[in-house]
């Protein structure tokens, strides 16, 4: 009887077991999908932001305040804010948040 009872207790050990690996998948996935796929697409949509600014384009720092880039650098830019042209200040690329094209704005 002892036995039957030890037996029964491996067998049905070894259903818990994968269906506590399951439920360690499944949260797994729902973290995946929740929380580091969507980070990356903002990483990588910020990134093509940043690829694509040039001299003369409208952006819009971190912190708000609106500019003109007048010069780049390989990881810095030179904004210009306001209609002060003594009010140049170099800055990270990686502090704008918005880029308004320089030909959007126009009409032709």
């Amino acid at each position: 009887m002892m036995n039957f009872l030890t037996e029964t207790a491996a067998q049905g050990g070894g259903g818990g077991i994968m269906i506590m690996v399951m439920y360690i998948v499944v949260i797994g996935a729902m973290m995946y999908f929740i929380a580091i796929r969507p980070q990356r697409k903002e990483q990588k949509r910020m990134s093509a932001l940043l690829a694509s600014v040039e001299v003369g384009d409208v952006i819009v720092t971190t912190s708000g305040f609106y500019g003109v880039v007048i010069a780049m650098e390989e990881d810095d830019v030179i904004v210009e804010f306001g209609n002060n042209k003594n009010c140049r200040i170099p800055m990270r690329k990686a502090a704008i948040a918005e880029v308004e094209k320089a030909s959007d704005g126009q009409e032709s």
